[in-house]
């Protein structure tokens, strides 16, 4: 049924019961692969120039917001490692979130696709679904699981 599973994190709770649901997919089918995803949105030199005080280094913005993505794959990679999950790999992307994980799940061959119904940024009274686990529901190629 499904060979690989493409999980959207942001470090939200959201995105976490999304990696629940993930785990518990592969506990009914053996050797299923998970791949959490963690798209970070580019910090560009239009914006920076916006700001009052500028940095020394116009890349610092990136590599901050890089980092921190690569946190929440480890730290999404533990808890995936401490629920005896398998075969999970973890990658960090620069771009709309949407479009990322869109193209990622195609890159890779994804089966699913598992979303959070709203990430970081989101809708905060939750009457809306969020607008990268709608726009991902509406151009993926593959099922979309949104949680």
């Amino acid at each position: 049924m499904f060979k690989r599973i493409l999980v959207a994190i942001d470090g939200s709770k959201n995105s976490m019961n999304a990696l629940d649901k993930a785990i518990g997919l592969q506990r009914l089918i053996p050797d299923v692969e998970i791949f959490l995803l963690c798209v970070y949105k580019h910090h560009s030199l239009f914006e920076a120039s916006l700001s009052i005080n500028r940095p020394d280094s116009m890349d610092i913005p990136d590599k901050i917001l890089s980092e921190f993505a690569k946190e929440v794959v480890n730290h999404a990679k533990e808890h995936a490692k401490e629920q005896n999950a398998t075969h999970v790999r973890g990658f960090v992307k620069s771009g709309r979130p949407s479009k990322v994980i869109v193209q990622f799940a195609q890159d890779k061959e994804a089966d699913l696709i598992v979303v959070g119904t709203r990430g970081t940024h989101s809708d905060k009274d939750g009457i809306l679904l969020g607008s990268v686990s709608h726009r991902v529901t509406s151009h993926a190629k593959c099922p979309v699981l949104v949680v």
